[in-house]
């Protein structure tokens, strides 16, 4: 049998990554990067705010996770840098204790996340339901255009113009040419009607002075103690959870939109990993931003970790290289551009009447419930699990309503058969005792399980007080048809738990 060698070429190009065997895809995600890093700019400087730190320290934040998690993330094209639900949760510790806790917070989180990932934590992510992936994804978008509602307040009415213009840039220049971004035409086109016209409207360089070097590493200055230890713990499981709950759906959300798979174990330890290249980087920490992820991929149409890593290059070399052009940037193109990431990022067909009529209520209610708990809360975390528990406990309901009891008596009378159906578990085991007629059945009693399955210790707790009812009136029952789940976990139980019932 004949074999045909293969090029040593053709090796080498299989082996690369596709921005290099494609110019195309080269120029896609250089000039992604691109737009996402002067996206990030911004709102890097206004989670430093929130957090109550230098403007330069939510950039380095940015530029060091975005970097980071190119390199050891597990979702391709997913930009991660400094983010409002993570500034939230630590503004309180550097208020109280200062900036060398909020460091130290920081680098222990990214322990927290690499051993929460290490233990399989994103596993967990299979029991969110679809409908809080939904509310998920329209609260992110809410959230985005909450955001930019400060920058569409009392500003000069030049800025109204500018963003209906960016606007239209991005809606129609597509249909000219998807070589180049419509985002970062908006960008260019804007900061050069601004600055040629002399037009004074809000910039980059008024929300905070841009970096001028690079970060330098170094410990965080806190004294190494159980003290120090007792008072960031709290802080930094807080961070690493909220951190990870976001970087996660996030990642859902971009497999879902590239039709691609990620590993997310690798991807909770990445992002465990960049938070401890940032902590002793001097920064403050950060996740998966949705809405620069969106820019990426679903506006510019990024797919490598290429796009990823330039974001966060970009994002440095312009604020150091470049920051009195940066600075110039009006405002009203960046808000432009994320009306835009809402607008894409809303997902329209689950509000459409049509869909409302034929969507079940409880999947609306779950949807609805994650929505006004993200908004309410302006926390992604609270949402998803209020959602989740929303819809499992409305999940148990529906499923206990589907275990039935029916009797067939014997022609002779002397024994009736109990056949079970459904699943046996504490929602639907608690109706189970009031189901038999202990006071007129014979004195031979059959319950039939080869229909059901036992889940809980309550399903086995209420046929044994079936049993104790039955016994009480001298009359015996004969349990039949268990599978060798449900039997390995009644012989185990049962007799067990007295007082149960």
């Amino acid at each position: 049998m004949s074999t045909t060698a293969v090029p040593p070429a053709a090796r080498l190009r299989g082996l690369r990554p596709d921005w290099l065997n494609d110019p195309k895809v080269w120029r896609t995600e250089v000039l992604a990067g691109l737009v996402v890093a002067l996206a990030l700019i911004p709102e890097a400087i206004s989670f430093s705010v929130i957090a109550g730190v230098d403007p330069k320290i939510g950039l380095f934040a940015s530029f060091t996770m975005a970097v980071t998690i190119s390199i050891v993330g597990g979702r391709r094209a997913m930009i991660s840098a400094a983010t409002g639900a993570v500034a939230l949760v630590i503004a309180p510790l550097n208020r109280e204790h200062g900036f060398g806790y909020l460091v130290a917070a920081v680098i222990l989180a990214g322990v927290f996340q690499i051993v929460l990932g290490a233990v399989g934590v994103a596993k967990l992510l299979r029991f969110v339901p679809r409908s809080v992936m939904v509310g998920f994804v329209n609260a992110l978008a809410i959230l985005v255009f909450m955001a930019q509602v400060p920058e569409m307040h009392d500003v000069p009415w030049a800025v109204y113009p500018l963003m209906i213009g960016g606007l239209a840039l991005m809606v129609f220049f597509p249909k000219v040419t998807t070589v180049v971004p419509a985002p970062l035409v908006s960008i260019v086109i804007l900061t050069a009607v601004t600055v040629g016209a002399g037009i004074a409207v809000p910039t980059v360089g008024d929300k905070g002075d841009l970096p001028s070097s690079l970060p330098v590493p170094g410990l965080p200055d806190v004294p190494f103690t159980a003290h120090t230890l007792a008072v960031i713990a709290p802080y930094a499981l807080a961070m690493a959870l909220v951190g990870l709950m976001e970087s996660l759906m996030t990642a859902k959300l971009v497999d879902e939109i590239t039709d691609t798979r990620s590993s997310k174990t690798r991807e909770s330890i990445g992002q465990g990993v960049a938070n401890i290249v940032t902590g002793f980087l001097g920064g403050m920490g950060g996740c998966a931003v949705i809405g620069q992820t969106m820019i990426n991929v679903k506006v510019s149409g990024a797919r490598t970790r290429l796009s990823t890593f330039l974001a966060g290059s970009f994002l440095m070399v312009l604020c150091v290289a470049f920051g009195p052009v940066v600075s110039d940037i009006p405002m009203a193109a960046l808000v432009a551009v994320m009306v835009m990431v809402c607008f894409a990022t809303f997902d329209w067909h689950s509000v459409a009447p049509a869909t409302l009529r034929r969507m079940p209520a409880g999947e609306i209610t779950v949807m609805v419930i994650t929505v006004v708990c993200v908004v309410a809360t302006g926390n992604l975390a609270v949402g998803v699990v209020v959602g989740s528990v929303t819809a499992m406990v409305i999940f148990a309901r529906r499923v206990a309503h589907l275990a039935e009891v029916t009797a067939r008596t014997d022609p002779d009378g002397g024994r009736v058969v109990y056949t079970v159906t459904g699943a046996l578990f504490f929602a639907s085991s608690n109706d189970l005792v009031g189901r038999f007629d202990y006071a007129g059945d014979p004195g031979e009693v059959v319950i039939d399980l080869s229909r059901a399955h036992i889940w809980d210790a309550s399903s086995v707790a209420a046929l044994d007080a079936v049993e104790t009812r039955y016994a009480q009136r001298g009359k015996t029952v004969e349990i039949t048809g268990l599978n060798t789940s449900s039997a390995d976990l009644h012989g185990r139980l049962s007799g067990e738990l007295a007082g149960a019932h």
